[in-house]
């Protein structure tokens, strides 16, 4: 498993792979799957500073389909809950209920954002609108974790890189 998981990796490192890999991770990490795609997304911006708007538009794009997976997955649920269990009151979930599709603004936080696009599929409401609100609030955090980045001194990332090589070192000394 450990072998494949690398080999996949350095399958999506392939530079001819490009924007097809900025939307596999993309749309990984916007499932239920705990991943980040910023930091891919990052490095291939640094790589290919000339792709800046289509990569963040591919990785958007990804982003909110991933969502919309989650959020089928929470109307799926909801109708076999339903259908094995009967219909239920779910008291906690009136806040969200209330706040409607602008809720999935937030999709995009860490830890809560997944499931908020699952919980908006088990109250099912409007998929149309919770695609459009999913892509706003995506589009916002690719758009701001980017530039906050891009904003980061080279020599930074280059003493990371060393700091990096260091720790990986001192485990091979220990294997």
């Amino acid at each position: 498993m450990e072998t494949q998981l690398h080999n996949f990796l350095v399958w999506l490192s392939l530079p001819i792979v490009g924007l097809p890999a900025v939307f596999t991770v993309s749309f990984i990490s916007a499932t239920l799957l705990p991943m980040g795609s910023e930091p891919f997304l990052f490095g291939y911006i640094k790589l290919n500073p000339g792709m800046f708007w289509w990569a963040i538009a591919v990785a958007t794009v990804g982003n909110t389909l991933g969502g919309m997976v989650d959020w089928l997955m929470g109307y799926g649920a909801s109708r076999a809950q339903e259908k094995y269990l009967g219909i239920r009151e779910h008291k906690l979930l009136r806040w969200f209920e209330k706040m409607g599709p602008p809720a999935l603004l937030f999709s995009w936080l860490p830890v809560v954002g997944d499931p908020l696009c699952a919980v908006a599929g088990w109250l099912r409401l409007p998929w149309a609108s919770c695609l459009i609100y999913m892509a706003i609030g995506k589009l916002m955090r690719y758009l701001t974790m980017t530039y906050v980045l891009l904003m980061v001194p080279n020599g930074f990332w280059v003493s990371l890189g060393g700091v990096i090589t260091t720790i990986q070192s001192w485990f091979q000394l220990i294997n």
